[in-house]
């Protein structure tokens, strides 16, 4: 299997939804807990900045995607933001490493400066790994910052990376 990441399509939206679902379903990693629907979904991809899908060129099925926007507005409007997700029958194939990198190139195009994430879990140590292997800087630990599904809270930090 050959996967590419490319930018999403209007096709692409029952899967984007399933796999960010499954994500906000499992309660430890978005901070959402709201399940989308094709029209929110398909109003939510929309309003992003840029939404990057990786997809198995044999068959075009989309196995996880990212969205990447603005972190803030004004004066910090140039510092973005974006969330992962990779379905569950797809991880361990390294397609959270070619989002996150197909994410940062397309940050410096679209003319951001840095890339911040605010709330990564600290139990997350799978995605933590593999930002600080690709550059990312931790800015430290929120005690608490994160409730999960079950209810017990556990802390996030928050990690940059200059475009």
């Amino acid at each position: 299997m050959e996967i590419i990441v490319r930018a999403w399509e209007e096709r692409d939206i029952p899967d984007m939804v399933r796999i960010w679902n499954e994500v906000v379903e499992e309660g430890i990693a978005f901070p959402q807990e709201e399940l989308l629907t094709i029209q929110s979904g398909t109003e939510f991809f929309a309003s992003q900045t840029y939404n990057g899908v990786a997809a198995d060129q044999e068959t075009g099925r989309v196995l996880g995607l990212y969205i990447l926007h603005p972190n803030n507005v004004g004066r910090c409007g140039h510092i973005c933001n974006a969330s992962y997700a990779v379905s569950g029958g797809s991880r361990g194939l390294h397609i959270g490493e070619k989002l996150v990198l197909d994410c940062l190139s397309q940050g410096r195009v679209h003319g951001y400066r840095v890339l911040q994430f605010n709330a990564v879990v600290a139990s997350n140590v799978h995605a933590r790994h593999l930002y600080e292997r690709l550059g990312f800087v931790q800015l430290g630990t929120i005690p608490g910052g994160f409730r999960m599904k079950d209810g017990h809270y556990e802390d996030i930090c928050p990690y940059y990376h200059e475009l």
